[in-house]
């Protein structure tokens, strides 16, 4: 049974950092394009950052430089790193796994067949 589980998400003040993980059950993370999305209310599912199966990455431009998406094989499970948050990244952050080896670019949430149930992140100014 394919399972996503993130963890780490919570509350932060603007300029905070937080850490997501996302630990992946009943598959091996290691060949599939792992990846990070979020939602804020009242909009649309969007990328957040994705690492493939060669371990590269792609941002949206909204985070690059602040967020770094990882991961580790051994362990089976996916990190974000937020820095300097703000309180645009508010948002549900959800954790997805795509039967893709390689992504060399950042790819719609349609592409991508597992995910879990979502964490919370919220930025206050």
């Amino acid at each position: 049974q394919v399972q996503l589980v993130e963890s780490g998400g919570g509350s932060v003040q603007t300029g905070g950092s937080l850490s997501l993980s996302c630990t992946a059950s009943g598959f091996a993370v290691s060949p599939y394009t792992m990846g990070w999305f979020r939602q804020a209310p009242g909009k649309e599912r969007e990328g957040v950052a994705t690492i493939d199966g060669v371990s590269r990455t792609t941002y949206a431009d909204s985070v690059k430089g602040r967020f770094t998406i990882s991961k580790d094989n051994a362990k089976n499970t996916l990190y974000l790193q937020m820095n300097s948050l703000k309180p645009e990244d508010t948002a549900m952050y959800y954790c997805a796994a795509a039967r893709r080896f390689y992504m060399p670019t950042m790819t719609p949430p349609s592409q991508f067949q597992y995910w879990g149930q979502g964490i919370l992140v919220t930025v206050s100014s």
